[in-house]
């Protein structure tokens, strides 16, 4: 006999939203079985029975599994079985942890692992969205502590409408992608990426968003009223008030104050260490205090920072709330790459540099995604740890890296020429120098600025900048900070990342501590980085590089592009691929042929790639009597001379017509491997026989 479950249901966007609960996975603590359209993703929440020993922060973990059979693929690769997660994966992992973490209770140490599984991929209705919803879900109905219910919706804009929860090919043309997550009060999280969307527009599509989710959340607090878990106790690891009045008779709020006002990361951390050592000696003799004190500590420079912007208006290293630190950017400072530079703003240095190669070296795309197959810009972002004066041996990118990689990816393709244009892959990194905030905003400037070194066309020039906040007792006081450095972002309530050009929005992420922004929050925070990216571009970008190179730089490859008729394409290829070979040999050039007769013919020399591109056109045309070539001398024989004017075309110059003068030997005028202009004199269609001159008269008719 088959289980008893609930079924829930709700029109989203035109679509049907169905939610099974109890259907499957019942040994979780919330477990939601989503359907939208044929879009099914099983979403579960579970928690530890205990919470997890010497830890001072909330143990949330979230996966997002794609699987092939999900889209009717078998995995890419020799091991037909899924790997790692996918960038898409790890991104959608991240987008489902930033809204729902500061809505569980900061004190909770239980772990706490949200997954989220594909199960079937319907390209009308978006598998990220319904992981997303059912995380959401599963959550509010378990019994874990968690003050949800929160919803997500994604907007499109085509020909200037918006369009909620738009499918995979409205997406593929939309100007704006953008994800909200919301709470029934406020809006909890923003990602975007637009192609120069103005402000108004995309605050308009950020509150429809919102609107939506709302009415989502209304759907989700019924299934909670009707079959959600009473949420369980557990044990708080908030820190002790006593702890904190004796600390602050060791070390005054004066003391601590004055420790972390300071212009230089290094110094602050020296004035802090000092304060720390004397409180651990205060309290040596006394275990419960000295196994809190770290975090204790942390919470004891977390209140002063925020009293002192809150209250006092002064940022810990002396800067106006909307002062942005000193900038410098340089250009070229790495020989013989294809282009690089350099921005550094405060303490955080990013060097970009960026590589161009053909086409046909794309990154390759193994997702669910149907629509995207490759990908023709990469931006790669490294956070190694010199960069914060720490010791600690690099495994390779985490999500972070990911995560910040991709922001920055996002804020330039909008600006990137088209394949027509720029038949180029493009690849920029971002290697982190020195990190004092917002990393991933300076690698936007150093990538823009590296790009139009390397003589990359971009439509306009990016900048990025991050917004802070420190909210007090109510929706009324707050600050917004421009330009937020580490300890303003460890301490602050959110961090507003926004990049774009002159004419509008690129790209928007937005990470918050606290359970929602307010709509003038939101309002204030786009305005802030507007002003901010502005002034970047004007006073540090422009004078440094104001717009792209005309040409790529001497070590980049040079590329041309040429259509031939899809059914030569065997001509110019030939039996084993050895005339494509010889033209590669002669030439040193590399040519890509794809099954619509696109040719790429790249390489480092332009008189190379001039005469490769010749030779395949010539493959291509059909010969004709009047028609001028450049060849090659490959067989003399006494009544004449053969020259090869394609790779797999020879044509005959009888003796008679190798010059205006009388000619006794072949040899007197040409030799095997001289390169000669010749025009076709006759071509014999039956015999496949052409008949050349090099007769100065004849070519000059």
């Amino acid at each position: 006999m088959s289980k008893t479950y609930k079924t829930y249901t709700m029109e989203l966007a035109g679509r049907e939203l169905r939610v099974d609960i109890g259907r499957v996975a019942a040994q979780a603590n919330g477990a939601a079985f989503m359907h939208y359209g044929d879009t099914t993703v099983l979403s579960t929440i579970t928690a530890s029975g205990s919470p997890r020993e010497g830890i001072d922060f909330f143990p949330l973990s979230v996966e997002y599994e794609e699987k092939m059979y999900a889209a009717g693929k078998m995995p890419g690769g020799f091991n037909k079985r899924e790997g790692k997660a996918s960038e898409n994966a790890v991104l959608t992992s991240r987008v489902i942890d930033r809204p729902m973490r500061p809505l569980f209770p900061s004190d909770y140490r239980n772990d706490v692992t949200i997954s989220n599984l594909v199960l079937s991929v319907d390209p009308s209705c978006s598998p990220e969205l319904t992981a997303m919803l059912g995380s959401a879900i599963a959550a509010a109905i378990s019994d874990i502590p968690f003050d949800g219910p929160c919803a997500s919706t994604q907007m499109g804009l085509i020909d200037g409408e918006l369009i909620v929860n738009p499918n995979d090919a409205q997406m593929s043309v939309s100007d704006l992608k953008l994800t909200v997550a919301s709470t029934k009060e406020k809006v909890v999280m923003i990602e975007a990426g637009a192609n120069e969307v103005p402000d108004e527009t995309m605050i308009d599509a950020i509150y429809q968003a919102d609107a939506i989710n709302k009415k989502i959340i209304a759907f989700i607090e019924e299934m909670v009223a009707d079959i959600g878990k009473e949420k369980h106790s557990y044990d708080s690891f908030a820190i002790a008030p006593e702890l904190v009045e004796a600390m602050k008779k060791v070390v005054s709020p004066q003391e601590m104050e004055e420790a972390v006002f300071a212009d230089e990361k290094q110094v602050r951390e020296e004035n802090l260490r000092k304060l720390k050592t004397r409180l651990e000696e205060a309290f040596a003799e006394n275990e419960e205090y000295i196994n809190s004190l770290s975090e204790a500590f942390y919470q004891y420079q977390k209140k002063t920072v925020r009293k002192m912007i809150l209250k006092d208006k002064k940022r810990p290293d002396g800067r106006a709330l909307n002062q942005i630190r000193e900038l410098s950017a340089e250009i070229d400072i790495i020989p013989r790459v294809h282009g690089s530079a350099m921005f550094t703003r405060g303490q955080t240095q990013i060097c970009n540099v960026t590589t161009l190669a053909p086409l046909a070296e794309a990154q390759r795309l193994d997702g669910l995604n149907a629509e995207e197959t490759a990908k023709r810009y990469m931006h790669h972002y490294n956070f190694p740890s010199y960069s914060v004066g720490e010791t600690k041996v690099s495994r390779g990118p985490g999500r972070r890296e990911i995560g910040h990689g991709a922001l920055a990816e996002r804020a330039l393709i909008p600006v990137l020429p088209s394949e027509e244009d720029f038949p180029y892959a493009i690849r920029t990194v971002s290697e982190t120098f020195e990190s004092n905030g917002s990393t991933s905003m300076a690698s936007t400037c150093a990538s823009c600025m590296s790009l139009m070194a390397a003589g990359v066309p971009i439509k306009s020039m990016v900048a990025g900048i991050s917004c802070g906040l420190v909210t007090g007792e109510d929706d009324n006081d707050y600050v917004l900070l421009t330009d937020i450095q580490g300890l303003e972002d460890f301490f602050g309530d959110m961090d507003f990342k926004v990049t774009g050009t002159k004419y509008g929005i690129t790209a928007i992420q937005m990470d918050i501590k606290i359970k929602g922004l307010t709509r003038e929050i939101v309002e204030g925070a786009i305005k802030t980085c507007h002003e901010a990216r502005n002034f970047i571009m004007d006073t540090c970008m422009s004078p440094c590089i104001a717009e792209p190179r005309k040409e790529v730089l001497e070590y980049a490859p040079k590329i041309e592009l040429l259509t031939i008729d899809p059914s030569k394409i065997g001509d110019v290829v030939g039996k084993q691929g050895k005339v494509i070979n010889k033209i590669i040999e002669e030439t040193g050039v590399k040519i890509d042929i794809d099954d619509d007769g696109k040719v790429s013919v790249c390489g480092t020399d332009k008189e190379k790639i001039r005469r490769a591109v010749e030779i395949i056109r010539n493959i291509v045309t059909d010969i004709e009597p009047g028609m001028v070539f450049e060849g090659k001398v490959v067989r003399i024989l006494e009544f004449g001379a053969f020259v090869e004017i394609t790779p797999n075309k020879d044509g005959m110059i009888h003796i008679s017509k190798l010059s205006d003068k009388r000619v006794a030997k072949v040899e007197d005028v040409v030799n095997i491997g001289d390169i000669v202009r010749v025009k076709v004199i006759k071509v014999d269609a039956i015999r496949g026989k052409i008949d050349l001159s090099m007769k100065p008269s004849d070519l000059e008719r």
